[in-house]
């Protein structure tokens, strides 16, 4: 009784391979094929990327069977190795006849990531976390790139270290590269950068007090990593804003060029209000400065020459600390 019991279990264990040696010799219309050879991605293996079936009735499910070899290597799998991760991922599906290889290679799909694309990934990243909304970015290599081999799908990029500045004209980042959840490397490069957007040009000369808004001013395409210092609040609807200076034409409006109109000017006299509780002494002083509301500014008695500060009120009224 125990020696039967011990060859009928023999027996079991090697009937799914003597059918699978059989059927891999089958030629029916409905016969799996085994692929020599497929690419997958880093989402993993699955099944109707191995098997096809020419049979128009019978449907492979898109079933997960193991994960996907990492980038440079590959990974062979039996018929034997497929028929039991196809019975845990897809039970249902009967593997009875096979044509095709005796085992598949599985890699990776692969390309080679060229200077254009570099740029393309690290452009959209640092635009999104640098630069945001100063302007568009654009960027070129300074050295060769190596064009190394990285998965055939999305990549995103991850700064690891970015100058104290940000980005300047010239300098070196360093990032690395992922393709979803998987690490694909760590690379340095050196970089030149412009920021262009639209900047105020003077379209004739404008002089100094001549009201910023309706001013005779062109917007025009500039670098503003190169100029710096460009007004980039332009155009305005504040009526308070003025040229601080005479720009001359074809010169851009400059953060110094322009300031709010003062509501004092230096050498105007004005009324000089002291308050201390209940006494309140006025007098007409001298503005030394210019001055806009609430600004501090010196101004003194014309009559003792005595030199005092106030905070400007209003265009008539300095309000005098002593």
């Amino acid at each position: 009784m125990s020696s039967s019991i011990n060859i009928l279990l023999t027996a079991l264990l090697v009937l799914p391979r003597v059918l699978w040696a059989q059927d891999g010799n089958a030629t029916g219309a409905d016969a799996y094929r085994l692929m020599p050879q497929v690419e997958v991605d880093s989402s993993g293996i699955f099944l109707d990327q191995v098997l096809l079936c020419p049979a128009p009735n019978r449907v492979i499910p898109h079933a997960y069977l193991a994960r996907a070899p990492r980038l440079g290597q590959s990974l062979s799998f039996s018929q034997n190795d497929i028929a039991v991760l196809a019975q845990a991922a897809a039970p249902a599906l009967p593997l009875t006849n096979w044509t095709g290889v005796p085992a598949v290679r599985v890699s990776r799909r692969a390309r080679a990531l060229e200077d254009a694309d570099l740029l393309d990934l690290l452009t959209t990243t640092l635009q999104k976390e640098y630069v945001k909304n100063q302007g568009d970015l654009e960027l070129h290599l300074t050295r060769p790139w190596p064009k190394p081999q990285v998965p055939d799908e999305p990549l995103t990029v991850k700064v690891s270290e970015m100058p104290e500045l940000g980005v300047t004209p010239s300098f070196v980042i360093s990032f690395e590269l992922w393709a979803g959840k998987e690490h694909v490397g760590n690379w340095q490069v050196p970089l030149k950068a412009s920021v262009w957007r639209d900047v105020p040009v003077a379209h004739s000369t404008l002089r100094r007090g001549d009201s910023l808004m309706g001013a005779d001013v062109t917007m025009e395409r500039a670098d503003v990593l190169v100029q710096r210092d460009v007004y980039l609040n332009y155009p305005t609807t504040d009526d308070t804003l003025e040229l601080n200076e005479t720009v001359d034409t074809g010169r851009p409006i400059l953060n110094r060029s322009v300031r709010v109109r003062p509501l004092v000017l230096r050498g105007q006299l004005v009324e000089g209000v002291y308050e201390d509780g209940a006494l309140s002494i006025s007098l007409m002083v001298e503005a030394l400065e210019d001055g806009v509301k609430g600004q501090t500014v010196r101004v003194c008695n014309p009559r003792t020459k005595h030199e005092l500060v106030g905070k400007v009120e209003n265009e008539k009224t300095i309000r005098i600390s002593l």
